[in-house]
């Protein structure tokens, strides 16, 4: 990127002189040169005392370093003093150009440097956006678990939430964001009497990598919860810039974590080989209750399936999500008759049969413990 001419900007080169001084072309002094600037290669020179460059014809760019690796461009409208020993080149900003150099020494040639790309490229890009939904969930709601091939961004606005990734569960209070990667298996659920409300967005990524953000929540700061608020807005106005608006925003949030992302205190999970191994058996199991729900299930089943002991499923359970693995069983059977309600193609007693109970009596007063009310009159809610 091309940055402006100032004395606070070249500080560290050199000067900028009053343009219609005497010492703005050299003073009279040293060697006088016209330099015809065009495109492909160009010199760089150290300069062996002071150099003093103005422009000629045409639109030049003036290129400066200390360590030859990292260079500044600035549009070259003023005139400089370049001190000893700064590296510089020269190249037209379009077409050809000229600058007038003097120098009291005649400044050493380094070496050449191909055309930089003066113009700032986009880095990340959002290609796509999947879902977009601001979710009011019931008390105590569980979410079975999902994985797909694209991120997921989760920010809770009201209440609290535990996100569970690769075994792994943290709980996210007001004003928290998760990212889940893609393919990342993740559950979610919220404790008993909490009703949380929350942003879920699902998108394609290309040109950065946002792995910093993985397996880790953020408190977010004021400014990325200003951008879900305009999003949100944006989604009510629905016009034909909106979608275009809510990608922008979406990334100068993902941006704006990133950046976050560099601050240690920031809740990561561990990812020692132990814990990443009790994560997978944690996960493994997670994933074979979800897709076998519907079927008889018990914590020894369950354990021979991760190959592991049902004590120390039992163990890790505790240890990782505080819960047991029978109770674990019993919530994903619970929220999965709600869903079988709702659908409305099953009686109750259909519904317990289907959930492996044992009596629709066993079912019904299971329901009533977790959810406070009965499936009839959850069913008279939803209908």
């Amino acid at each position: 990127m091309i940055r402006n001419l100032n004395q606070v900007s070249f500080q560290g080169f050199g000067s900028i002189l009053p343009e219609r001084s005497h010492t703005a072309r050299g003073g009279g002094r040293g060697t006088r040169q016209t330099l015809r600037l065009g495109s492909g290669s160009t010199p760089v020179y150290r300069a062996s005392g002071d150099v003093w460059l103005t422009c000629g014809t045409g639109m030049s760019v003036l290129s400066v370093s200390h360590d030859g690796e990292t260079y500044q461009h600035f549009y070259l409208d003023k005139p400089v003093c370049i001190r000893s020993g700064v590296l510089f080149s020269l190249m037209p900003f379009q077409g050809d150009a000229t600058a007038e150099l003097a120098a009291e020494a005649q400044p050493e040639t380094v070496g050449t440097r191909g055309s930089d790309s003066l113009r700032v490229e986009k880095q990340m890009r959002v290609e796509g956006l999947y879902t977009f939904f601001y979710q009011e969930k019931e008390q105590g709601f569980l979410f079975p678990g999902e994985s797909h091939p694209m991120p997921e961004l989760t920010y809770v606005d009201q209440g609290s939430l535990h996100s569970v990734a690769d075994g792994q569960d943290l709980l996210l209070k007001q004003g928290d964001i998760v990212i889940y990667g893609p393919g990342q298996w993740h559950m979610q659920y919220a404790d008993i009497g909490v009703a949380p409300r929350f942003v879920t967005l699902t998108f394609d990524l290309a040109g950065f990598d946002i792995s910093p953000l993985m397996n880790r929540k953020f408190t977010a700061p004021q400014q990325a919860v200003n951008l879900l608020q305009q999003m949100l807005r944006e989604q009510e106005r629905m016009d034909q810039f909106s979608n275009e608006m809510i990608i922008s925003q979406l990334t100068l949030l993902l941006l704006t974590l990133l950046r976050e992302s560099k601050n240690p205190s920031g809740g990561k999970l561990q990812t020692s080989n132990s814990v990443h191994s009790e994560n997978e058996i944690i996960r493994q199991a997670q994933i074979f209750i979800s897709t076998h729900i519907r079927e008889k299930l018990s914590v020894p089943l369950v354990a021979r399936q991760v190959d592991v002991s049902p004590s120390y499923l039992t163990a890790l359970f505790h240890k990782n999500l505080q819960i047991s693995p029978g109770e674990y069983i019993r919530r994903i059977k619970l929220q999965e008759s709600k869903q079988m309600i709702r659908e409305n193609d099953l009686n109750f007693t259909e519904i317990a049969a289907a959930l492996q109970y044992s009596t629709v009596h066993h079912f019904s007063r299971q329901f009533k413990e977790k959810f406070g009310i009965t499936p009839t009159e959850y069913a008279k809610s939803v209908r």
